[in-house]
């Protein structure tokens, strides 16, 4: 096999629709892979689609069209076959080699292959690409097959790209368009891998079998080919006879060492080369692991935990979207810190939510090393599809090149059918809509699951999130995965303790991005909520104002913007925490939540713990905290509190729970210790005594066991007596950046650094941290810059709730 990358020397012009006279003219150079926002601004004839409202001076781009040309230098074919293979094309496309048309596309979601053997030819070749609009494409699409419903304007339910290309609530409408993947010319002679499937299981005897599943393409019918397969020092060969196409290598590992998620194992990954003897090979890493869903009725319903190995798990971590909304800009180092920043929150899992894309390689290289497990979700959301031609083919084509495709990995736990679609045809009047058209079920509970089991046998699949048994509504608590969205959209957080689901695959809470981002991207004079450029930026339905109902009942809704600004990524993450806790506290009962979400595509107001600029957000501790290996939490248990302490760890949790009740002065009104004991990998209910619950309504209930603390108030922020100056802090210059301790002398609480205030690259190594009157917390600040250490120390900067509800009332006197 001989590979010939394809990548240099092309050019890109549009070639029709309502393009600016600037553009229209120009023949700009294009990067491959690479997109036409991304040629536009390079080029200088764009501003930069995240800018201000630059997003809105882009929709002429919706219906544009483009052609990629570029020259390579070749020879004819001489006694070979030459293939042109594209890995991505995004997304309606047509092919041309020396002017003759090979080929069409209309879905990003799956490679091309033609066949190019009589075209090629010695010396300068020309190779084109033209992209049609994929928003006009898709409005044929709706026209022939009629109208299926779609959240948001656009029908991207009637072509296959990434859904969220075209605007999400989180999300900008910039539907981008070109070769997004890497494109080559291969020749190769007699045969060629067209698939390589590794199976990977674990005897109970500790035997780890890979059955490696191979597909191959032939020239030559007639000629035996062989196939050889190593990993671990084990080596089979197999042999294709004549006009055979496919087959299995199967090897035997003695002992293979175990992959396990991060926290309860190592991550060992063993080299995997399967070579054909014409001269093509394929190399992965793979892990020895089993893993199952236990959707096993019980005396409350159905559950839903994932057991790897053998050993039940919590499932604790967050929802995921392409990392960047031009995609080709995600590197595997950019990836490599997310899913770092991931785990450094005390994650197993991320969801790859059905919106975006099936996950590249990258992805899955960095998930494997780190442990992370992923859900991966089958490109559907939040819509009904038409189960008819030509949507059925595509979608049946690019299922089975992903499952496939991903199967080496150890990371990928579950194939999920869809988000949501279920529960829409339950709650969204889709059925009265629809009047008896297909909306998707047949993908969801006959071609997908079909798929999984004949290509990727290994591994569960869910029918959707959420989902039920035959005849239960799909969110129920008691059944299977399920979204909580009531509390952001209609009820206070506090209503996270309504429902106990058996896991929890999405909630979450909206806050602004960091100040470093938000004022990088947006340059409204004065910056308020309503500013254009911040309205831009803010894609939820009513969502500053669902952002104010969600802090009147716990804080102050303050007049500048910048105390705004932090009281509402404040509140986001005391509502993300809230609702983690809760759900942690129902182990085994719940065994699973996944936050919406880590990560955002661009400079937005959203539900995310990291920024679109890599910046956590104050969610993003509050994420670490309640993740920890060991939480104790307050929880209502009957008509009183217990404390429920929490141990995701190998060894038990045992000792004394020392319980105080407190004033603000830091005075012990009543005090008890407890017997603790929580076995590995579970929970243990502590009830309270009268004497710590009994006393006013503004005294402080400590809990602590070890280093393990909680700190409950009876009554909400807006109602307690704070000192407004709780803390001082002393800053030191330290190797990499700086130390600030902070001491409080009355009680303090979610004291937080927001170091990006002083420097656009500072971030504190926690926050959140609640003091306790005399304690001291060292909060280090790791930056490149030079800067004033008094900075650190600034009202602006070194923030609490403390102040927020001080100044309030100030206002309101």
């Amino acid at each position: 096999m001989i590979r010939q990358e394809l990548h240099d020397g092309w050019r890109l012009r549009a070639t029709a629709g309502p393009v600016p006279a600037a553009v229209a003219g120009a023949d700009v150079p294009a990067v491959v892979p690479g997109g036409t926002h991304l040629d536009l601004l390079a080029a200088g004839l764009i501003e930069h689609p995240y800018r201000d409202r630059v997003e809105s001076d882009l929709v002429w781009m919706h219906r544009a069209e483009w052609r990629y040309r570029t020259e390579f230098t070749a020879t004819a074919a001489h006694g070979e076959r030459v293939d042109l293979a594209f890995d991505g094309l995004d997304t309606v496309a047509t092919v041309s080699l020396n002017g003759v048309v090979v080929g069409s596309t209309a879905n990003m979601h799956r490679s091309y292959r033609f066949d190019v053997t009589a075209l090629v030819r010695d010396g300068v070749n020309e190779l084109v690409v033209d992209f049609a609009s994929a928003l006009a494409h898709a409005e044929r699409v709706e026209a022939e097959l009629g109208w299926r419903d779609h959240v948001y304007p656009h029908p991207f339910n009637m072509v296959r790209k990434m859904a969220c290309s075209f605007g999400w609530d989180w999300g900008p409408d910039l539907q981008t368009a070109g070769i997004w993947k890497p494109v080559r010319l291969e020749r190769w002679h007699t045969a060629r891998f067209a698939s390589v499937r590794p199976l990977v299981t674990v005897d109970d005897d500790g035997t780890g079998r890979v059955a490696v599943h191979v597909d191959v393409e032939r020239t030559d019918t007639d000629a035996e080919v062989r196939v050889t397969a190593t990993v671990s020092g084990i080596t089979a060969t197999t042999t294709l006879a004549a006009g055979e196409t496919s087959a299995v290598v199967e090897l035997a590992v003695p002992d293979a060492p175990l992959w396990w998620p991060t926290g309860y194992g190592e991550q060992p990954l063993s080299d995997l080369e399967v070579t054909l003897d014409t001269g093509d090979s394929y190399r992965r890493r793979i892990g020895f692991r089993t893993i199952t869903v236990d959707t096993t009725p019980d005396e409350v319903g159905t559950p839903f935990t994932f057991v790897v190995n053998g050993k039940a798990v919590f499932a604790k971590g967050a929802n995921w979207i392409p990392d960047d909304h031009f995609l080709t800009r995600i590197t595997r180092e950019r990836l490599a810190r997310r899913v770092d920043q991931a785990v450094a929150a005390n994650m197993n899992m991320l969801r790859v939510w059905g919106g975006g894309i099936y996950e590249t390689e990258d992805f899955y290289d960095v998930c494997d090393e780190r442990g992370v497990l992923v859900w991966q979700d089958f490109p559907f959301a939040c819509s009904s599809y038409a189960e008819e031609q030509p949507l059925w083919g595509e979608i049946e084509a690019e299922a089975r090149e992903n499952v496939a495709r991903l199967t080496s990995h150890p990371s990928l736990a579950l194939w999920n059918g869809n988000n949501e679609n279920l529960w829409g045809y339950a709650d969204w009047g889709w059925p009265e809509q629809l009047q008896g058209k297909t909306w998707g079920l047949r993908y969801y509970t006959e071609l997908l699951p079909a798929i999984v089991a004949e290509l990727d046998p290994t591994r569960p699949y869910a029918i959707g999130s959420p989902h039920s048994p035959d005849g239960v509504h799909p969110n129920d608590e008691d059944h299977g995965p399920r979204h909580e969205w009531e509390v952001w959209n209609r009820v206070d957080y506090v209503h996270y303790r309504d429902h106990v689901p058996r896991f929890c695959a999405e909630f979450g809470f909206q806050g602004p991005p960091t100040w470093a981002t938000l004022t990088a991207w947006v340059h409204d004079e004065p910056m308020t909520p309503t500013s254009p450029g911040f309205l831009l930026h803010q894609k939820a339905e009513d969502g500053n104002g669902k952002l104010d109902r969600g802090l009147a009942a716990h804080l102050p809704v303050p007049a500048a913007f910048a105390d705004w600004h932090w009281a509402t990524q404040l509140n986001q993450a005391r509502a993300v925490h809230f609702g983690v806790a809760h759900f942690r506290s129902w182990w085994p009962r719940t065994a699973g939540a996944l936050v919406w979400q880590l990560n955002d595509c661009w400079p937005v107001i959203s539900w995310s713990a990291v920024d679109g600029d890599e910046r956590p957000k104050p969610l993003y501790y509050a994420l670490r905290h309640a993740f920890a290996p060991r939480l104790l939490t307050v929880q209502p248990r009957g008509d009183a509190l217990a404390v429920i302490a929490v141990n995701d760890t190998d060894e038990p949790w045992t000792g004394e729970l020392s319980v105080r009740r407190m004033t603000l002065a830091g005075e012990v009104v009543a005090e008890a210790a407890l017997p603790l004991d929580a076995g590995a990998r579970g929970a243990a209910r502590v009830d309270l005594p009268a004497v710590v619950l009994a006393g006013e309504d503004t005294d402080l209930l400590v809990a602590a066991a070890g280093e393990v603390r909680v700190v409950h108030l009876f009554v909400e922020d807006i109602a307690m007596p704070y000192d407004p100056n709780p803390v001082t802090a002393a800053v030191a210059s330290v190797k990499g950046g700086y130390r600030v301790d902070v001491t409080a002398s009355a009680f303090a609480r979610d004291v937080a650094l927001l170091a990006d205030r002083v420097a656009a690259d500072a971030v504190a190594d926690d926050m959140l941290i609640t003091l306790l009157p005399g304690e001291t917390h060292s909060f280090h600040v790791s930056t490149a810059a030079e800067v004033d250490p008094a900075a650190f120390t600034a009202p602006e900067v070194l923030r609490s709730a403390n102040a927020l509800c001080a100044a309030a009332a100030r206002s309101a006197g």
